[in-house]
C-alpha cells in the first residue's frame, strides 16, 4: 500500500515556474515507478512525466518536454515536477500516481494516486 500527497501548486503568471512535490508512504517508494499527470476541466487526465525505480529514465509529454523535469529522491519518499516556461494550457489539477516496478504512460496502468493540486497559470 501507497499513499501520495502533492503539494506545490498555485497560481503563477504565463513564462513562471513552480515545483510540485509528491510525498510517498510506504518503505517500499523504491521499488515503484512515478508518475504525473493532470486534468483540466472537461477534459480526460493525461500524461505529463514518468521516472523509473531508480531514476535514470524519465519520459515527457511531447507538450511539456523541455520545459518540464521529473525527478525522484528515493531516500525521502518525495518525486518533484519542476514546471518552468509555464503557460496558460498548463492550467490543471496535477496528480502523483505509482505503478509496482514498471514505468508506464498509461494512466489506468498505475495503482496509486494521490488528491491532486490545483495549478493555475494566468495570461
Amino acid at each position: 500500500q501507497v499513499q501520495l500527497v502533492e503539494s506545490g501548486g498555485g497560481l503563477v503568471q504565463a513564462g513562471g515556474s513552480l515545483r510540485l512535490s509528491c510525498a510517498a508512504s510506504g518503505r517500499t517508494f523504491s521499488r515503484y515507478a512515478m508518475g504525473w499527470f493532470r486534468q483540466a476541466p472537461g477534459e480526460e487526465r493525461e500524461f505529463v512525466a514518468a521516472i523509473n525505480w531508480s531514476g535514470d529514465s524519465t519520459y515527457y509529454a511531447d507538450s511539456v518536454k523541455g520545459r518540464f523535469t521529473i525527478s525522484r529522491d528515493n531516500a525521502k519518499n518525495t518525486v518533484n515536477l519542476q514546471m518552468n516556461s509555464m503557460k496558460p494550457e498548463d492550467t490543471a489539477v496535477y496528480y502523483c500516481a505509482a505503478r509496482h516496478l514498471v514505468l508506464t504512460t498509461t494512466a489506468l496502468g498505475y495503482d496509486y494516486w494521490g488528491q491532486g493540486t490545483q495549478v493555475t497559470v494566468s495570461s
